[in-house]
């Protein structure tokens, strides 16, 4: 399975670099270290065959017997005559033991045989003639068959795991510094995603990151100034405006005698007003309100109760639910919002629904009015999108839904427009235990 995150595929790239190009040195060594150690063990063996012969030659008949013994004692070297019925076995077919063979053929002559075991018995075996024109007289000097091998394995791999361990060391470090910045961008930008302002990143390290940093931090302070200016564009708009609607209303209740013609101009100026305050609620999703440990029950309960004083009988079920973090203004809007639209669509019967599934807490407002067809759920979070149904308000701005779905996504949560069993619609805020 392929890693997820940069810093585990960038470090797995640079580890199987590692380890491939420590492999194909080992294996180069090993190739190249082959013909000058076969060298160097058959010109050993060879020395200590010229000086056993020497040593034949030299001593008396009566005494080799006492030569041989003296051999074996000191220098684990033992002399066996060879005989023609001797069952052997050759040497491993490796590049170094032919190379070994071919030496020792070069410094004895061609009738030397080496073996790996004469008559079941293990060592490093050499043949030899006392005279080079005498077939009968001949010898096996057996050696400590690690003369005959290759003392490379165990110390270079030794040295190819320390380099190995020291360079996967340097891949991480590299990897975890080229992963960090993203990372850290990453965090900002989900943060803008969700209308926060991040700090700004810091601009160090290689010439594209701390571009790509800059770049970031000069967009993160547009969009700030921007949100900063419409907010203060539309705080200047509805100031302006609710100034005369004021003055209209209260010019409505002392002029217009007909009751229902004034009943009628104060309905359309409570409109009016309710569509500025979407508007700024809309702006102002955050209000600048910071996320401190709330009691969401507690929150919840005091919801169905002032629904209760306004006349609203909302029946709720409300399970043990941990205290988390959040916005108590901007999720009460939200509920709210979901709570006025179920009234004026869901024919009277509205329910609350608060419980803990899979480490969110999903608050559920359910109605059995028309509903929403599912191809238009998403369609209808977006601002001013309204559907032309019986559950579409002619004098609404369309901006309810998209409101609880910025303070959803505020706090890294989500909106979803659901079928309610039985009809009607199910909106459900989920939000995340932890974030």
């Amino acid at each position: 399975m392929t890693p997820r995150s940069l810093l585990a595929r960038t470090f797995l790239l640079l580890a199987l670099l590692v380890l491939l190009t420590t492999a194909a040195w080992l294996s180069l060594f090993r190739h190249i270290d082959a013909e000058p150690r076969a060298r160097e063990s058959a010109q050993l063996a060879a020395s200590a065959v010229n000086l056993i012969r020497a040593s034949l030659f030299a001593a008396a008949p009566e005494k080799r017997l006492g030569l041989f013994a003296e051999f074996a004692s000191r220098e684990g070297i033992r002399l066996l005559p060879a005989e023609p019925e001797d069952r052997i076995e050759p040497m491993p077919d490796s590049r170094f033991h032919r190379l070994l063979e071919r030496e020792l053929s070069s410094r004895l002559g061609e009738h030397t045989r080496v073996a790996a075991s004469v008559d079941g018995e293990p060592g490093f075996w050499i043949s030899f003639r006392l005279d080079e024109h005498d077939d009968d007289e001949e010898y096996w000097l057996v050696l400590p068959r690690e003369r005959a091998a290759r003392n490379f394995t165990m110390h270079w791999l030794s040295w190819g795991l320390l380099a190995i361990a020291l360079a996967l060391a340097v891949a991480w470090l590299i990897a975890s510094r080229i992963s960090r910045p993203l990372k850290a961008m990453a965090r900002s930008v989900e943060a803008v995603g969700r209308g926060q302002t991040p700090p700004p990143l810091p601009e160090d390290g290689a010439e594209e990151l701390r571009r790509l940093a800059g770049a970031f931090n000069t967009m993160a302070s547009d969009l700030e100034r921007h949100e900063k200016d419409r907010s203060e564009v539309l705080a200047g708009i509805s100031h302006d405006l609710r100034t005369p609607l004021t003055r209209l209303r209260l010019e409505a209740e002392l002029s217009v005698a007909d009751e229902s013609a004034r009943l009628a101009v104060v309905a359309d100026i409570e409109q009016m007003e309710a569509v500025i305050s979407q508007f700024m609620d809309y702006a102002r999703t955050e209000s600048g309100e910071d996320a401190v440990p709330v009691d969401l029950a507690a929150l919840l309960a005091g919801i169905v109760d002032h629904q209760g004083c306004v006349g609203r009988a909302l029946p709720a079920e409300i399970g043990a639910l941990p205290e988390i973090s959040l916005r108590p203004k901007a999720i009460r809007r939200a509920l709210t919002n979901l709570i006025d639209n179920a009234w004026k669509y869901g024919g009277g019967d509205v329910r609350l629904k608060a419980a803990t599934v899979d480490n969110e807490i999903h608050i559920e407002i359910s109605d059995r009015g028309p509903g929403i067809p599912a191809t238009e759920t998403e369609r209808l979070k977006r601002p001013f999108a309204r559907l032309e149904t019986a559950r579409t308000n002619a004098g609404g701005t369309g901006l309810g839904l998209a409101i609880v779905e910025r303070i959803a996504r505020l706090h890294g949560g989500r909106l979803d427009l659901l079928a309610n069993p039985g009809g009607g619609l199910l909106a459900c805020l989920a939000l995340p235990l932890r974030r």
